[in-house]
């Protein structure tokens, strides 16, 4: 079985967004089914920019799709692909954000030891107020890190080199939430020579670094692969640059997928190029969008299909200087082994 884009090519990946797309020749149902964004699921916080009227689908079924709870974790499979989401109320839950991280990575970490597809492909991780100090003072986004951390620890699995690639994001209210995608074979992380890996930043950024990789290689069968680009935003080395200025933040932001790019056309023997992703943009501020379409729109080609199927949002970034961040994905036939 190959992970598969049946409807079309560029579909968002993001579990807001699935253009009326779906994943696999026998995909997983997702426990949602698809609406249009603001049909009042309660399950995303995200503001939609562009396209106005889109839907998520992430999944469309099939008889052999199972779909199960753990825990704080609702997941469906058809025996090779898993996906789903953890979810969990950090506000009432005892030990807060940390514990309430710690908890839904356990018990995300305790259905994929029980499955075929043991390997986290990606994440995307929803916390509310994301850059707010928590009641001992300390950012809520350091507190995820920690629990993040400890838990993959917990599992013996690395939370450093060869870790998932990621995102987090900040929304308005609601629970942690964590949507993952898994499958049967590791993939490859990926880093970025610009960029200090993020678990490997110093202490002034938290206690535990942040647990990701800059992006994610996958043998995803049918002779193809899948890269999996991490929310990238305006940061070199470990510094953010270009405070206050969403123009030159966008545009280091691409540069910063540019060099990701370029590692993974490396490892995969394809090129990976810029007007063939698929892509997610966040905004923090709304009235941004204008100036960061324009960057992003002569990056990839004003008529080009990334530039047409970009689904922008607003949300608060993992670093509150942060203005924009962007993630990607793309699938090429391989042509040498990764």
């Amino acid at each position: 079985m190959t992970l598969d884009l049946q409807v079309s090519p560029h579909v968002s990946l993001t579990p807001l967004l699935f253009h009326r797309g779906h994943v696999g020749a026998a995909a997983p149902a997702h426990p949602l089914g698809g609406r249009r964004v603001g049909e009042g699921t309660g399950l995303f916080a995200h503001e939609l920019l562009v396209p106005d009227g889109a839907v998520f689908d992430l999944w469309s079924g099939s008889a052999d799709v199972h779909t199960q709870r753990h825990g704080c974790v609702h997941y469906s499979s058809d025996g090779q692909w898993l996906h789903g989401f953890a979810e969990i109320d950090d506000a009432a839950f005892e030990g807060g954000l940390h514990a309430a991280a710690r908890q839904a990575y356990t018990d995300l970490f305790d259905v994929l030891a029980q499955s075929r597809s043991p390997h986290l492909l990606r994440l995307w991780n929803y916390i509310a107020h994301i850059n707010a100090p928590d009641a001992d003072g300390v950012e809520r986004y350091r507190h995820f890190n920690a629990g993040r951390q400890q838990a993959f620890i917990d599992a013996r699995r690395s939370a450093f080199d060869g870790t998932p690639a990621a995102c987090a994001l900040g929304t308005r209210k609601g629970p942690l939430r964590v949507f993952f995608l898994a499958g049967p074979r590791a993939p490859l992380a990926i880093e970025n020579p610009r960029q200090i890996s993020a678990y490997r930043y110093p202490a002034s950024y938290g206690a535990r670094s942040p647990t990701f990789s800059r992006a994610a290689l996958a043998d995803v069968g049918g002779g193809r692969q899948a890269l999996f680009i991490s929310g990238t935003a305006s940061i070199v080395g470990h510094a953010t640059l270009h405070i206050g200025d969403v123009r030159r933040q966008t545009g280091e932001s691409l540069a910063n997928m540019g060099a990701v790019r370029e590692v993974a056309a490396l490892r995969a023997g394809a090129e990976f190029a810029a007007p063939e992703l698929i892509y997610t943009v966040y905004l923090r501020h709304r009235s941004d969008l204008a100036v960061v379409r324009e960057v992003f729109e002569r990056h990839v080609g004003a008529h080009s299909a990334a530039a047409r199927e970009a689904v922008y949002l607003q949300a608060d970034i993992c670093r509150a200087e942060l203005l924009v961040e962007i993630e990607a994905h793309a699938f090429v036939h391989q042509e040498s082994p990764v």
